[in-house]
C-alpha cells in the first residue's frame, strides 16, 4: 500500500461542482493519512464537442492504465472501483425524456454499461442509486457497496454571515430564509421552488438561489411572472455559499434526480430545515415527512407554512438536523471507502 498510489479519474477539474469537490476533501483526508493519491484531469480542451471528449478522455486514461489503480469518479470503461457519484445515466434519460440518438448519450450508454460489467467493485452513493444500477443493468447486489457522502463540518457565525449578506441584500431580521443552492436549475428544480414559494400562505420571507445557470434570465422571468421578484434573489455562483447555509431557515431542494446532493448534508450542517423529492438520495437519510412525491407535489406547501407558523417546530427540524448529520462526515466516507479499496488492492 505504502508503494501504490490510488489514482482518481474525474474529467472535469472545477470549484463549484460537488463532485470536484467531494473529490478534494476525500484526497485532502488520505493525503493525511498518508496514503499516495494522484487526480487524473482531462487534457481535452473544450472547444471540442462533449461526446468526443468523453471518447478520448475514456481512451486517454484506458491507454494510461496499465498496473495503475483507478477509482473513477467518471465513467470510463476500464476503472477498479467506480463511484456512481453521478447516478445512472439511462435512468436520467428517462426521467428527463432524453433523445437516445444524440451522440453525448449514445457514448454514455456504450461506456457506462461496459463500465458497471467491467469493474471490481461499484460504490453507489445512495440506495437509490444502488437499486437503479441493479434494475438497469442487472448487475448482482453484492458488486454494489453504499457508501453515503461525507462532509467536513465547519462552525458557523450566524451574527457575522447575516452581517455581511445583510449588508449586501438589505435582509430584515423578522424574514425567514429560503435557500436553493445548485447549478443546472431545470434538472435540480428551480421552477418548482419558485411555483412552491407563490403558493405560501406565510408570505415574510426571502429566497436565494445560488449556482451556475446559462439560462437564468427565464428563471428570473418565471419569478416576476410569480410575483417574486422582490422576495427571489438570484446570486449566481459564490464562493461564500456558507454564509448563505448559515442564515437560511429552509432549503428547498425540488430535484427531479439527483443522486445523492452535497447540498443537503451541508443543509443540515448548517441547521437548515430541508426538504427534497423521493427523487433525491439525499432524501435517504431525512425526516421522511419532508420527502416529495415528485417535484411537483404541492402537499409540501402546507408543511411548509406549518414549519414557518410554528418557530419552535422549525427550531426541532432544524437541530434534528444537525443532530443527524453528525454521522456524515468526511472522516467517515474516506474510512468506509479505503476499507473498500484496501479490499481490491493489489
Amino acid at each position: 500500500m505504502k508503494n501504490k498510489a490510488i489514482y482518481f479519474v474525474r474529467s472535469n477539474k472545477t470549484k463549484f461542482g460537488g463532485a470536484e469537490i467531494y473529490l478534494q476533501r476525500l484526497v485532502d483526508e488520505l493525503n493525511k493519512q498518508n496514503i499516495h493519491t494522484q487526480v487524473i484531469n482531462s487534457i481535452f480542451p473544450n472547444f471540442l464537442m462533449s461526446w468526443f471528449r468523453a471518447v478520448l478522455f475514456n481512451l486517454y486514461v484506458c491507454a494510461l492504465k496499465k498496473d495503475k489503480f483507478y477509482f473513477s469518479l467518471e465513467r470510463i470503461t476500464c476503472p477498479d472501483i467506480y463511484r456512481a457519484g453521478d447516478g445512472v445515466h439511462k435512468v436520467f434519460m428517462q426521467i428527463e425524456n432524453k433523445s437516445p440518438f444524440r451522440l453525448l448519450n449514445i457514448v454514455y450508454l456504450y461506456i457506462e454499461k461496459r463500465m458497471f460489467s467491467n469493474c471490481k467493485k461499484i460504490i453507489a452513493i445512495s440506495n437509490m442509486v444502488k437499486n437503479d444500477i441493479i434494475k438497469t443493468y442487472n448487475i448482482p447486489a453484492e458488486k454494489i457497496a453504499v457508501v453515503y457522502n461525507g462532509i467536513k463540518i465547519i462552525p458557523s457565525d450566524f451574527d457575522a454571515s447575516f452581517k455581511r449578506l445583510s449588508k449586501e441584500f438589505q435582509i430584515s431580521s423578522d424574514e425567514k430564509i429560503f435557500l436553493y443552492v445548485g447549478s443546472g436549475y431545470k434538472r435540480k428544480g428551480v421552477q418548482e421552488f419558485l411555483e412552491i414559494l407563490s403558493r405560501l400562505k406565510y408570505r415574510n420571507f426571502k429566497a436565494f438561489i445560488v449556482g451556475k445557470e446559462n439560462k437564468i434570465q427565464h428563471y428570473k422571468d418565471i419569478a416576476k411572472q410569480l410575483n417574486l421578484s422582490k422576495q427571489v434573489i438570484f446570486t449566481g455562483p459564490r464562493s461564500d455559499v456558507n454564509d448563505f447555509y448559515t442564515i437560511s431557515d429552509i432549503f428547498l431542494f425540488p430535484t427531479k434526480y439527483e443522486p445523492f446532493g452535497n447540498v443537503i448534508l451541508e443543509a443540515m450542517s448548517f441547521s437548515n430545515a430541508v426538504i427534497t423529492t423521493k427523487f433525491c438520495g439525499g432524501g435517504e437519510i431525512l425526516d421522511q415527512n419532508y420527502i416529495m412525491k415528485t417535484p411537483q407535489d404541492n402537499s409540501i406547501v402546507d408543511k411548509i407554512d406549518a414549519l414557518l407558523a410554528d418557530p419552535i417546530k422549525l427550531a426541532k427540524v432544524k437541530e434534528e438536523n444537525y443532530q443527524i448529520v453528525q454521522n456524515f462526515t468526511i472522516e467517515k466516507n474516506a474510512k468506509e471507502t479505503m476499507r473498500i479499496i484496501y479490499e481490491y488492492l493489489h
